[in-house]
C-alpha cells in the first residue's frame, strides 16, 4: 500500500480533533482545580486572619421612674399604671419593674 502525501484521509482528521479536543478539555479542568483550591486556601487564610466580631452593644437600661415623695391614693395608681405601660412597652425589664413597684408601694 503506498503512502499516502498530502491531506490526512477523514479517519486522520477526526483522530487529531479528537486529540486536540481531549488535550483542551484536561488541560481546561486543570486549571479550574488549580483556581478554586487557590481560592479556597485565600478564604481560609482570610477567615483565619479576620478578628472575632465585636459583640453587640447593649442598650443601656431605661431609668426607673423613681417618685419624689411616697403616693397616696389616685397618684399611687396612676404611677403604677404607668410603670405597668413601660413594662408593656418593653422599656422595663421584670426586675426594674418590681424595685419601681416596690419603691412605690414602701
Amino acid at each position: 500500500m503506498p503512502r499516502r502525501r498530502g491531506r490526512p484521509g477523514l479517519m486522520g482528521t477526526m483522530a487529531r480533533t479528537a486529540v486536540v479536543a481531549g488535550t483542551a478539555n484536561a488541560t481546561v479542568g486543570a486549571m479550574n482545580r488549580r483556581q478554586a483550591n487557590k481560592q479556597a486556601q485565600a478564604q481560609q487564610q482570610s477567615a483565619a486572619q479576620q478578628p472575632a466580631p465585636a459583640p453587640a452593644p447593649q442598650p443601656a437600661p431605661a431609668p426607673a421612674p423613681a417618685p419624689a415623695a411616697p403616693a397616696t391614693g389616685d397618684d399611687l395608681m396612676d404611677k403604677l399604671t404607668q410603670l405597668s405601660e413601660l413594662k408593656n412597652a418593653g422599656v422595663l425589664t421584670d426586675e426594674e419593674f418590681a424595685a419601681a413597684k416596690a419603691k412605690l408601694l414602701a
